[in-house]
């Protein structure tokens, strides 16, 4: 049993009820780690605090995220400087004529942008927030569709970042087709059930044959009467970075709330800028920009930094020759899109604090320690799911978890007679639930940036849809493993 047993539960925990209870992402995980750092060292809790500080600093895939962060934040900054983006949904509200229209779309983006799911989130967001909000679609409604299909797709196509690091595991443990793991992912595409079932959901919540649950109900039944299509607890400050002060102000002179046809009319003044001397709007500054954002990342392999730099390289240069800003309110709206990104910044290294502190603490040892007594050749790929999935979700570890668990579960199928290929999309499957659904995960912390709400807001939207897409999953990971047995 791992030294710690079940007190390396105690972190997760902290953070969940905190996270809950006063919907304070950041306090909830800063009150994790100081958890974490107690179990670890006691009265010198502090320096383990410290310590583990440093370590989330030097870890590569943060260092990676957090340049991938203050890129974006700088290319989104400029977008909305020199109306780039409004423009786009402008030109885009020519083909959008519903708010079926918009969600559709947003899903379709979404499945385009298959490519890695950070990029996914980060652009769709970016572009369809406006259009949406014409239609008032709740941002809450906006983000779940977006963060229902970024992770699926990824782990679904075999070109994606996702697949290429599921791939070369199962290539390290031997498990291959034709001589490599890339066939067998490509084999265990089928099976990964919560990536298909996950999209079937995202496309009936785009399409409205699906029924609006929980906060979303909640948020639409507000934004059609109202028009405000910002969660309950939105404060001025966050609204008004989102281009939303209108709204306040429009509210602040009508008590009752009943501005819905003002609100409409507001917001289609307030995006309608462009087109106030008569110019139509321009797509091809955004369209570019996203273009060589996409085909750079993919001709790179993959690589998300190299296709913003590229991005952020090309929207600058177009911003100049368009005249839409000067050098200085270039270098100005950088620096404020780096500042717009530290919280997210902050959020990032507190969650790779209690990332490796986890590890630490031998929590994924201890679950899986825990799971193993019950697992035959049927009941593994269902409940090697539900582990993944819960650890994932508890613990923000979503490619860790694959490189920790990947290496005990393929042996253990095989030494059971299992089907190894089926094990692994449990695995793989559970990794993109967690990245779906967790309060702190990178996905949702992004994903809440782009459309400009909190991540707690995000997350209690998607769980109900999450969860009848992982349940359906669990169902068919019960039957395949019956029936492969």
């Amino acid at each position: 049993m791992p030294e710690f047993g079940a007190l390396a539960l105690l972190p997760i925990v902290v953070i969940l009820i905190v996270a809950v209870a006063t919907r304070r992402t950041l306090f909830a995980l800063f009150c994790g780690t100081v958890a974490g750092a107690l179990i670890l060292g006691g009265w010198g809790g502090f320096d383990v605090w410290v310590e583990y500080t440093g370590k989330a600093l030097s870890n590569e895939t943060a260092q990676w995220l957090l340049l991938i962060v203050a890129l974006f934040g700088i290319l989104m900054m400029l977008f909305e400087k020199s109306g780039i983006v409004t423009d786009f949904a402008n030109w885009a509200e020519r083909f959008v004529t519903s708010r079926r229209k918009s969600l559709v779309l947003t899903f379709l983006l979404s499945v385009v942008l298959f490519v890695d799911d950070y990029l996914n989130v980060l652009t769709t967001g970016t572009s369809m927030k406006q259009v949406t909000d014409r239609y008032r679609v709740p941002r809450t409604q906006l983000g779940a569709i977006m963060k229902m299909t970024a992770a699926p797709i990824a782990v679904l196509i075999p070109v994606s970042t996702w697949a290429l690091f599921f791939s070369g595991l199962f290539e390290a443990q031997g498990v291959t087709v034709g001589g490599t793991g890339f066939g067998a992912y490509l084999q265990a595409i089928p099976f990964i059930f919560f990536g298909w079932a996950a999209l079937a959901v995202a496309l009936l919540m785009s399409i409205g044959w699906l029924p609006k649950l929980g906060v979303i109900k909640r948020d639409t039944i507000r934004a059609e009467r109202d028009g405000d299509v910002f969660p309950v607890g939105t404060t001025d400050d966050e609204r008004r970075a989102e281009g939303a002060a209108l709204l306040a102000e429009l509210r602040s002179d009508d008590p009752d709330g009943s501005t819905a046809q003002r609100v409409a009319t507001a917001l289609a003044t307030s995006t309608d800028a462009s087109t106030e001397a008569g110019r139509k709007p321009q797509p091809w500054g955004f369209l570019i920009a996203m273009a060589v954002l996409v085909g750079v990342t993919i001709a790179t392999n993959a690589n998300v930094v190299a296709g913003t730099a590229a991005s952020l390289a090309v929207t600058i240069v177009i911003v100049l020759v368009q005249r839409r800003l000067r050098i200085r309110e270039v270098l100005d709206a950088a620096l404020e899109g780096i500042e717009s990104m530290l919280f997210v910044m902050i959020l990032t290294v507190l969650a790779f604090m209690v990332q490796e502190m986890n590890i630490t603490l031998q929590l994924a040892e201890f679950v899986i320690q825990v799971t193993e007594p019950v697992l035959t050749p049927a009941l593994l790929p269902a409940i090697v799911f539900a582990v993944c999935g819960i650890y994932a979700y508890a613990t923000g570890s979503f490619w860790d978890l694959a490189a920790v668990i990947t290496p005990v579960v393929l042996p253990l199928a095989l030494a059971l007679g299992a089907d190894p290929i089926l094990a692994g999309a449990a695995v793989f499957s559970g990794a993109a639930l967690g990245s779906t659904t967790c309060l702190y995960g990178d996905g949702i912390i992004l994903a809440s940036r782009s459309i400009g709400i909190k991540p707690i807001n995000l997350m209690l939207a998607i769980l109900p849809y999450a969860g009848i897409a992982a349940g359906l999953s669990f169902v068919l990971y019960l039957v395949t493993g019956f029936v492969t047995a």
